[in-house]
């Protein structure tokens, strides 16, 4: 076999691995339900809502609302050089904060949940 059909051969066949790997077949979509930005960690959904007086944190496992009673969430709005950190509670089924948030379009956040496991960490960009 010549040394070029070799390589298209494997990548032809590791093409299948990788689509394999990324696709989601798990009974659930990563769509927003209250209109936020979706991320995905461990097989559960985080859903942020951000507003400039309002910050909601829904989260998700595998399509259904998490207990999230007894859990906590922080989180670190980056805009530019400056840098807001929120604690969030628990509200019902999802975590809030209310006030005044340096919410801009392009503003990346990082929430750290913790929900009496082991505390994940979750990136977003806003939009």
């Amino acid at each position: 076999m010549k040394p070029i059909h070799l390589i298209a051969t494997i990548a032809l066949g590791l093409s299948g691995f990788a689509s394999a790997a990324g696709g989601h077949d798990h009974g659930h979509e990563h769509k927003p339900l209250h209109g936020g930005i979706v991320a995905e960690v461990k097989d559960m959904d985080y859903e942020l809502v951000a507003k400039p007086e309002q910050i909601q944190l829904f989260v998700r496992d595998h399509g259904k609302p998490a207990d999230i009673s007894k859990g906590s969430a922080k989180l670190t709005v980056l805009t530019g050089n400056q840098k807001q950190e929120i604690n969030l509670l628990p509200d019902g089924d999802r975590f809030l904060a209310k006030g005044a948030f340096g919410i801009t379009s392009g503003a990346k956040a990082v929430a750290h949940v913790n929900l009496g496991g082991p505390a994940v960490t979750v990136r977003f960009v806003l939009k």
